[in-house]
């Protein structure tokens, strides 16, 4: 999430971090942010409305990162025309990106980089979308739908038998169920698959199941994963190492509220890391919560459920449509500065008053005769406490910090049999 220079910074911390991200043979981000000049107009949303002026991916390049992944939540903040924007002011800044495209296909398709060390292939997809956001494929007599590649998944909602019953009863007496009866009469929505409803009952685009206790069942969507499955498998006959970025707010079932000491990735998403190894990725790196969540080690491959972030500059964007201030009860006489105040109400909540958002690692994958030999983890700190135009921007972290991250992180890591061996400011994950 990046909005302001980067080169103009001489601190040794930061420099030092630079070259981190240059020397490896590939360095790749999630790009959260949108480039634009304003062309198009902003859709509703309920966080920040990312942009940045396009030079700012001249900065990106100068830090060295090869290549981005778009799909995520922010993609469609300025519609769809100032994604589509974006994805052209990055083939002009020649940087390789996948996640988006004018279609589903372009969408899912991978972006290739070249290295001395072989051809990278880098795919991506979010599981935190809005509808109007998603790519659709294209027919012979009708063109695609613009937008991200998306991995749809399902909620099962297991309750005791009293939860039950009042559930149905509720769908009964508020007119719910005679309402969906009659919408699906008319077959607009296509031909619905009956439930049995001695066993389930929908109750607000909810799917809830009789059960003997209360637990949550995540199902990924089997249409996304075909297709993406095809992607991957297609890459690995064009490339020698194949990467998979996924976006996902989602919550685990353990702790996954933000600032938790123990957060858990939802099942879905250990279940799709899982099966995109399978079907033949090298690294799968996950992105979305803005802060770190553990790694696992999959057939000698690794899995980062979560990085964290890396550039947090969402609160220094020059402007802000009328939505965002009256959300804070402002009117148009405030302005960006009086707004980002108001919403942290003067940094105590939210992301300015929790640390989880501004400690994160650089994670560099070390590779012999292509097998992994070493995960070696390089601590962030990102300004937790300091002024607005002090934080976001990474430097390397030392001493409590960097211990903090590196202990919280080895913690989160021990529920996937993970190892993570702390050597002074570093951490190291030898498989």
């Amino acid at each position: 999430m990046i909005s302001r220079r980067m080169r103009v910074f001489r601190e040794p911390a930061f420099q030092t971090l630079v070259e981190r991200v240059r020397e490896a043979d590939v360095s790749i981000a999630n790009l959260e942010f949108l480039f634009h000049d304003y062309e198009s107009s902003w859709n509703w949303s309920r966080g920040t409305y990312t942009r940045a002026h396009p030079s700012m991916l001249d900065e990106l390049k100068w830090m060295g990162f090869d290549a981005v992944s778009t799909a995520n939540n922010h993609a469609f903040d300025f519609s769809e025309g100032g994604f589509l924007t974006t994805l052209a002011h990055l083939d002009e800044h020649g940087i390789p990106h996948a996640g988006g495209g004018h279609n589903l296909d372009q969408a899912r398709a991978p972006a290739y980089i070249d290295s001395a060390r072989g051809r990278v292939a880098l795919m991506a997809s979010t599981s935190t979308f809005s509808d109007v956001s998603r790519a659709g494929p294209g027919r012979a007599d009708f063109p695609g739908r613009p937008g991200v590649s998306v991995l749809r998944h399902s909620s099962v909602h297991h309750v005791p038998r009293e939860f039950f019953e009042a559930l149905k009863n509720a769908n009964r007496e508020l007119g719910f169920a005679a309402r969906a009866q009659a919408v699906a009469s008319f077959g607009f929505t296509g031909r619905q698959k009956p439930i049995d409803e001695t066993d389930t009952v929908k109750f607000l685009e909810g799917e809830f199941k009789l059960s003997d206790r209360f637990q949550t069942e995540t199902r990924l969507n089997q249409e996304d994963l075909a297709s993406i499955g095809r992607w991957i498998r297609g890459a690995g006959k064009q490339a020698d190492w194949l990467v998979y970025g996924l976006h996902s707010h989602e919550s685990g079932a353990h702790g996954e509220f933000h600032g938790a000491s123990r957060t858990s990735p939802p099942d879905f998403l250990v279940e799709f890391a899982h099966w995109a190894i399978d079907q033949g990725c090298h690294v799968f790196a996950g992105h979305g919560p803005h802060f770190l969540k553990g790694i696992e080690i999959y057939k000698g491959r690794p899995i980062f459920y979560s990085l964290g972030n890396f550039i947090l500059q969402n609160e220094t964007v020059p402007w802000l449509p009328h939505e965002s201030y009256r959300n804070f009860g402002l009117t148009h006489e405030e302005t960006p500065g009086d707004y980002f105040e108001a919403r942290s109400d003067g940094g105590r909540r939210g992301h300015p008053a929790d640390p989880v958002f501004w400690q994160s690692v650089l994670a560099v994958c070390r590779y012999k005769a292509k097998r992994l030999v070493e995960v070696r983890l390089h601590p962030l700190d990102l300004g937790f406490g300091r002024s607005i135009p002090k934080r976001g921007r990474p430097l390397l972290a030392t001493g409590d910090v960097a211990q903090q991250v590196l202990e919280r992180l080895r913690e989160l890591s021990k529920p996937f049999g993970t190892r993570i061996d702390i050597e002074g400011d570093q951490g190291i994950i030898r498989p």
